[in-house]
């Protein structure tokens, strides 16, 4: 076994955090749909019900609803995030199942409280149901045991729901996905790392396909929802344009850096884009602080005296540091700005796309502002 192996990867995350996984509504959806389908074949709901996940565990599912008639079998299962803060964790995620006559394959529909695309970008044609491919094929793989199983022909319609699903999805980005209705059932692995950064990333990859595919040039970056009203105000954007970066600079930047645009905009409060500034990717402040001593040193470099450096150093939080430059006449959110770009456009390493950035203060103020650079800059 590699040391790799045996010290990285998912498995090593939970080891060293002590934290309990949880189960994706991938996975739930598919116990569901593996016990309704086994009821309609034998009469009797496996409870529990165990499923093998992409990367062969098998876990054992609690039926937390059952129901069967002539015509369909349903069954429910209890999303359980583990220790993950999930909007989903608890919710009752159902599904159920058909029979269809023979040669009509799968079919995946939008139950209560699952979304449907209306936009284009997505993993998924507009106008199918918001189920992911990964647990789509999960499910597939799955009816197709069952069925070898129990003599079945495979040939089934699965319905996808979950209770309060679309008050759920009003804490996600499926709206501004252009996902409405409801949730996602998602999940790559079937298993929820807990605090896994990797739910929201791959947000930030899908708001960029969806702009992208809408034909959007410009998107913007944002840190949070007063970033995002400053933007709008500033260029007009269009809600599908603007991607909630949170603290994922970096996810935001490498994800462009693939699949570029004619612009993007940075956009925050002046704490966490000063990180940027000094080369941080990760914005949260458990993983990154505010480094008065490089504000300082850029307080020098925009004329700062010594004794005025030296209070910046000593300031209690970035935005005391850019008050003291302020009244002097430093411009020290500017700066910070320019530096904020020029680190992005080293993440972005000569992909055609111009960075601008713009440095706010929590009430939405811009107390900093960047030209913009880099191919093609010559731009308002």
């Amino acid at each position: 076994m590699t040391e790799a192996a045996t010290t990285g990867g998912r498995s090593a995350q939970l080891k060293h955090t002590g934290l309990r996984p949880g189960w994706t509504t991938g996975a739930c959806a598919t116990a569901a749909t593996t016990a309704a389908y086994t009821a309609l074949l034998t009469g009797d709901f496996p409870d529990p019900v165990t499923i093998t996940l992409p990367k062969g565990q098998t876990p054992a599912f609690a039926l937390a609803a059952e129901e069967m008639t002539g015509a369909y079998a349903m069954a429910g299962i209890v999303k359980d995030a583990g220790d993950d803060p999930d909007v989903t964790h608890g919710a009752l995620v159902r599904a159920t199942v058909r029979l269809l006559s023979a040669g009509s394959g799968v079919v995946f529909r939008a139950g209560p409280g699952v979304g449907t695309v209306t936009r284009p970008g997505l993993p998924l044609d507009v106008g199918e149901p918001a189920i992911n491919p990964v647990p789509r094929q999960m499910m597939r793989e799955h009816i197709a045991r069952v069925a070898a199983r129990h003599g079945g022909t495979g040939d089934v319609e699965i319905t996808v729901s979950v209770d309060h699903g679309e008050e759920i999805a009003r804490s996600t980005w499926n709206p501004r996905l252009g996902i409405l209705g409801g949730l996602s059932i998602l999940g790559t692995t079937g298993i929820v790392v807990p605090y896994s950064c990797s739910a929201w990333i791959d947000s930030i990859r899908r708001g960029v396909d969806v702009a992208r595919a809408a034909g959007r040039t410009h998107l913007a970056g944002c840190t949070g929802s007063t970033s995002e009203k400053t933007v709008v105000a500033l260029y007009d954007l269009p809600e599908d344009a603007l991607l909630d970066m949170g603290d994922f600079a970096g996810a935001v930047l490498k994800y462009v850096r693939r699949h570029p645009v004619d612009r993007l905009t940075v956009c925050g409060g002046f704490a966490k884009l000063s990180k940027l500034a000094a080369g941080h990717l990760d914005l949260h402040s458990a993983r990154s602080q505010v480094d008065k001593g490089f504000l300082a040193q850029l307080a020098r470099t925009g004329g700062a005296d010594e004794s005025l450096a030296v209070e910046v150093a000593a300031a209690n939080t970035g935005l005391a540091a850019l008050q003291l430059c302020a009244a002097r006449g430093v411009p020290l959110g500017d700066l910070v700005a320019a530096g904020a770009r020029d680190q992005a456009l080293s993440v972005l390493r000569g992909a055609p796309v111009v960075v601008d950035v713009v440095c706010i203060d929590r009430a939405g103020t811009v107390v900093g502002r960047s030209a913009p650079a880099g191919p093609g800059a010559a731009r308002p």
